[in-house]
C-alpha cells in the first residue's frame, strides 16, 4: 500500500523537520485555550514556590500537540527534559535507570504512556508519590529491599487512549488535561507560522485553504504545507495562493473535508457493496483488503466525527451527508 499523507502517524520527515516547527514557550504555542492558560498558571506558580510542577497529562488524538507541550513546559521551568515511551521501557530495573538518571527538576516525557506494563508502573508510583524507588537486592531468602532516593522531576504523560490507564497511575497526575482538535483559523495561523520557518511564501487564503482540509490537526496542515510548497515549486511559481493550494490539495487526492482516497473508499465500498449499510466491521475489511483494526482505530474515528458514517448495533451506515459530500443520490429502499 502507498503510504498514506492523511495519517497522523510520526514520519520520518515529521520526526526530522517538526522540532524546527515546534513552538517553544506559551506565548508561541497556538491553540488548546484551556490547557494553554491552565499550565501558564501551574507554572508559574511553582516557579514562585520553588518546587517542581506537579505530574501533567495529556490525552487526546495524535498529532495535536502533546509532545510540543512537554518541551515547553520543560523550556518555561527552564529545566531539560528526557524523552521516552511505554513501549520502550520493558523492565523495571529500566525505568529506575531512567529516574535515576534525572536531575533535579527535570521533565521526564513518557509518550504513549498507557502501554506501560504492570511491574513498571508499580516502580512509578513511589517515584511519582515520595520520589523514591524501592529496589530487590539479593534473591531468595536473603533478598532485601532498599530505598533509593530521587531528585524532585515532573512526569508528563500522553496518551490518545485515556481510557486505557489504570486508576491507580491516573490518579497520580495532578494536571490532566483533554486537547481538543484545532479550529481552521487556529491552523491557519500555525500554517502561516511554519511557511515563514521554512521560507516559504504563502497567502492567508492559501493557508486556510491548506487549514481546511487538515483534519483539526497541526501535523497534517504542517505535512500538506511541505506537500504544496513542492507543487508550487515546481508547477507554479513557487508562491501559495488559495488557487495553488486547492489544486495541489486536488492533486495529493486531499478534498475540502480532508477526506484522502482510503476515506472515500470506505465510503464507496459500503454503498456500491452494501446499500449504504449496516455492515459489519469484519465483512467491510474483506471488501476493501484492510485489516480491520486499521479500519477501526485509524480510519473510523475522522469519519464519524464528521458524521459520515454512524456505528449501529446492526453494523456500520453511511449517513446523508456522507451521501451529499460524495455527490451521490441516496435512494432508499
Amino acid at each position: 500500500m502507498a503510504k498514506r499523507i492523511m495519517t497522523t502517524d510520526e514520519t520520518e520527515e515529521d520526526l526530522r523537520l517538526e522540532p524546527s516547527l515546534r513552538p517553544q514557550t506559551l506565548d508561541q504555542y497556538i491553540g488548546q485555550e484551556k490547557a494553554r492558560k491552565s499550565m501558564r498558571i501551574y507554572i508559574e506558580a511553582a516557579k514562585a514556590r520553588g518546587e517542581t510542577l506537579d505530574h501533567v497529562l495529556f490525552y487526546g488524538p495524535p498529532g495535536l500537540g502533546k509532545t510540543t507541550l512537554a518541551g515547553i513546559i520543560a523550556n518555561e521551568m527552564g529545566v531539560n527534559m528526557k524523552v521516552t515511551s511505554g513501549p520502550a521501557i520493558e523492565k523495571p530495573g529500566e525505568i529506575a535507570a531512567v529516574l535515576n538518571g534525572l536531575n533535579e527538576g527535570d521533565v521526564l516525557f513518557v509518550d504513549e504512556i498507557h502501554r506501560l506494563n504492570r511491574q513498571v508502573e508499580e516502580v512509578l508510583y513511589p517515584a511519582m508519590e515520595d520520589f523514591a524507588i524501592d529496589i530487590m537486592i539479593g534473591k531468595g531468602a536473603a533478598a532485601r529491599s532498599i530505598r533509593l532516593d530521587l531528585p524532585h522531576f515532573t512526569l508528563v504523560g500522553a496518551t490518545t487512549r485515556a481510557g486505557l490507564l489504570t486508576a491507580p497511575l491516573r490518579d497520580r497526575f495532578g494536571v490532566i488535561h483533554h486537547l481538543e482538535y484545532y479550529t481552521a483559523e487556529e491552523l491557519k495561523t500555525i500554517v502561516l507560522r511554519s511557511a515563514n520557518v521554512i521560507g516559504v511564501k504563502i497567502d492567508e487564503d492559501g493557508a486556510m485553504a491548506i487549514a481546511r482540509r487538515s483534519r483539526g490537526t497541526p501535523r497534517l496542515a504542517n505535512r500538506l504545507l511541505k506537500r504544496t510548497r513542492d507543487i508550487a515549486q515546481v508547477m507554479y511559481d513557487g508562491e501559495i495562493t488559495k488557487e495553488v493550494a486547492s489544486k495541489a490539495l486536488d492533486f495529493l487526492d486531499v478534498d475540502r473535508m480532508g477526506l484522502d482516497n482510503l476515506d472515500r473508499l470506505i465510503l464507496t465500498t459500503m454503498i456500491d457493496k452494501f446499500s449504504g449499510g449496516p455492515v459489519g466491521l469484519d465483512t467491510l475489511a474483506a471488501a476493501i483488503g484492510e485489516d480491520a483494526g486499521t479500519i477501526e482505530d485509524v480510519y473510523e474515528p475522522y469519519l464519524i466525527k464528521n458524521g459520515l458514517i454512524n456505528r449501529t448495533p446492526k453494523g456500520r451506515v453511511v449517513t446523508d451527508r456522507a451521501y451529499t459530500h460524495l455527490g451521490l443520490e441516496h435512494v432508499s429502499e
